[in-house]
């Protein structure tokens, strides 16, 4: 039964739109967290680093990637709410094009730049070579990764956020069987973990896409639509584009912070690695949330439904303050037990930099939920500016921990480096919000 978001209970419509999406994170998630586990217990705790190492680098890259396909549906969800059936698949059709052409794209870009930026954020020398050989093979994955988050962008604009989840559970367990396969029995390190997700990456792609072309019932796209087009392009691109930025804002912030952790050694690249993966896991339900607000936003924007966007941002801020809560009592309480799931038998000072860094996150959470809201709130309503916006916040943010906070704290000044991103992001997307409503949301 399809979930309308243009009627009916305000609440319940975003909730039941984003479980999907909330197993879909999850499943998605599972890709790295997999390849984390294999690495760190069937190769070595230097191999987990030299993963963990180059998250700011990936993020920076295939976030970056990610970033522009946001953008480019928000013109489908609102093309939807308005009941322009037409001009909503022509966006959708060329969004699928300019994806996979900007994933090639950024192939070629990506193994440019790897090498040159772990040398540049002085990743450690005993783990630099693997950390290489995992990030090159993992690229080549970017324009699958492109094109599957493009076509559930796409299901979910037209209020489906169901039938994507189900191709990530078949990807993930491609990608579970073919880590153990390739790492556990062939022994080929870190080099197998990647191979695997990137085949994985294949798979979700393939699925989503004869989904969206061929079943999805509220699209009709026709190969002559797959044509691209130069203004459509642009329009997408203007959406898209900052978007992208706030990805690569940050994770220009992120790889300037990595560098301090680097400088703490590989077991303090390893315990932040371990208990970041226990930060996004608690990070799921406030993020699905928020793009679920963002679909509903973007879709009772297109219909003039003003009153029920503004409810909605109420009502889902609320809601996510008390999820934070909840996180936060995750992150202090059951960290130590999950961090274990990563390293067999971690060292003393392993746990120690991990509860560190769990501590001070979760007396922070309140933050990254103001974040969700109002980033994915003026998303929606085609503000995508305010994504670099909240880039910049989170960027400055981390420039200090780094230049100020770690020569002062040690590594203690490293785990504030999340709270000050957040609180200078919430800032400016709280005043822009409340202009936006003032003069654009006031229209009854």
């Amino acid at each position: 039964m399809k979930n309308d978001m243009l009627k009916g209970k305000i609440v319940k419509s975003i909730i039941l739109f984003a479980l999907p999406i909330m197993a879909s994170a999850v499943l998605q998630y599972s890709y790295n967290l997999i390849d984390n586990i294999i690495v760190g217990r069937y190769i070595s705790e230097e191999a987990l680093a030299a993963v963990g190492s180059i998250g700011p680098i990936n993020s920076f890259i295939i976030g970056t990637a990610l970033g522009l396909t946001g953008g480019f549906t928000i013109p489908v969800s609102q093309r939807f709410g308005a009941g322009d059936k037409k001009a909503m698949n022509l966006y959708a059709a060329n969004s699928i094009t300019l994806s996979a052409l900007i994933g090639i794209i950024i192939v070629v870009l990506a193994h440019i730049v790897s090498n040159p930026i772990l040398r540049l954020i002085n990743t450690p020398e005993n783990i630099i070579d693997l950390s290489s050989a995992y990030i090159n093979i993992l690229y080549f994955g970017v324009p699958f990764q492109m094109l599957f988050n493009n076509f559930t962008s796409i299901a979910r604009a037209v209020g489906d956020s169901k039938k994507p989840t189900v191709f990530i559970i078949i990807s993930v367990l491609t990608n579970l069987v073919l880590d153990i396969l390739f790492v556990g029995v062939f022994g080929w390190g870190v080099e197998g973990a990647a191979a695997a997700t990137v085949i994985s990456y294949a798979v979700a792609a393939v699925f989503s896409g004869v989904y969206v072309l061929k079943k999805q019932p509220e699209l009709s796209i026709k190969k002559r639509d797959l044509k691209l087009s130069f203004k459509i392009s642009w329009e997408q691109l203007k959406l898209g584009i900052p978007v992208s930025l706030q990805f690569t804002i940050t994770s220009f912030g992120s790889m300037i912070l990595q560098s301090a952790i680097n400088g703490f050694g590989s077991t303090a690249v390893a315990a932040i690695t371990a208990a970041g993966r226990v930060e996004q896991i608690t990070n799921i339900p406030m993020s699905a949330l928020g793009v679920g607000n963002s679909t509903f936003v973007a879709q009772n924007f297109g219909a003039k439904n003003y009153k029920r966007i503004i409810e909605s941002v109420r009502k889902i801020l609320v809601l996510d303050l008390m999820i934070s809560l909840v996180c936060s009592a995750v992150l202090i309480l059951a960290g130590p037990y999950i961090v274990r799931l990563f390293i067999e038998n971690p060292s003393a000072e392993i746990m120690d930099y991990s509860m560190q860094y769990l501590y001070t996150i979760g007396g922070c959470y309140s933050l990254v939920s103001l974040l969700f809201v109002f980033r994915n709130t003026l998303q929606g309503l085609g503000y995508t500016y305010a994504n670099t916006i909240a880039g910049a916040g989170e960027l400055i943010g981390r420039l200090l921990v780094s230049y100020f906070f770690t020569r002062l704290f040690g590594f203690a000044g490293v785990c504030f480096a999340g709270p000050a991103a957040w609180l200078l992001a919430d800032i400016p997307l709280i005043i822009l919000y409340v202009i936006v409503k003032k003069r654009n949301l006031s229209k009854i």
